[in-house]
């Protein structure tokens, strides 16, 4: 990913289309999405090597939220939606930032109307104990208080990120080649 900004109101990172990621798979290898619900948070966990798909998403961390807001774009650089995916508050390591996702998301749409998504997913992880019910009840707080934020409409939503591109020049980020995976 390449660094957009990194200050006191958080960190923005563009990651464009084709950019090779690290994915969290299930053990065996398979992905997460392509995973029935049932399955999909029993077992273990591993990373894989893949590339991001779509068209970039612009990521912005608000510092200290426990979550962050993904700026998604049509082919055409239409801006589609925000999208806010709840998720442990970041921390910086040597290695990077570390967070862990929270299943809950919420989509913002163009005309500033909310929906909650995955939680079904959520009370998949809860059923096979990634997470407890408390958690549950802590990512649902997050996703309202995160939605008050939309209704608001303070930044990011409020800071034209939505009109923000890339430079058509900057080359694709790659991972480091020592970069372990599973798979």
């Amino acid at each position: 990913m390449r660094v957009i900004r990194d200050d006191a109101d958080g960190l923005v990172l563009w990651l464009p289309g084709g950019t090779p990621v690290l994915r969290a798979v299930l053990s065996d290898g398979r992905h997460m999405r392509e995973t029935p619900l049932h399955e999909r948070h029993r077992g273990g966990r591993a990373s894989k090597r893949d590339v991001w798909r779509g068209d970039g998403v612009l990521k912005i961390a608000p510092t200290g939220a426990p979550w962050s807001v993904w700026v998604f774009w049509d082919a055409d650089r239409h801006h589609r939606c925000w999208y806010i995916n709840l998720e442990q508050r970041h921390v910086r390591d040597d290695a990077g930032i570390v967070t862990r996702d929270h299943e809950l998301d919420v989509i913002v749409w163009p005309d500033g109307s909310t929906e909650i998504k995955d939680d079904d997913d959520l009370a998949a992880a809860v059923a096979a104990g990634r997470f407890t019910e408390h958690e549950a009840a802590t990512f649902a707080d997050d996703a309202q208080a995160a939605i008050r934020v939309v209704e608001s409409w303070s930044p990011p939503f409020s800071s034209g990120w939505e009109t923000w591109r890339p430079d058509p020049t900057w080359p694709t980020p790659q991972l480091p080649d020592d970069l372990a995976s599973d798979h």
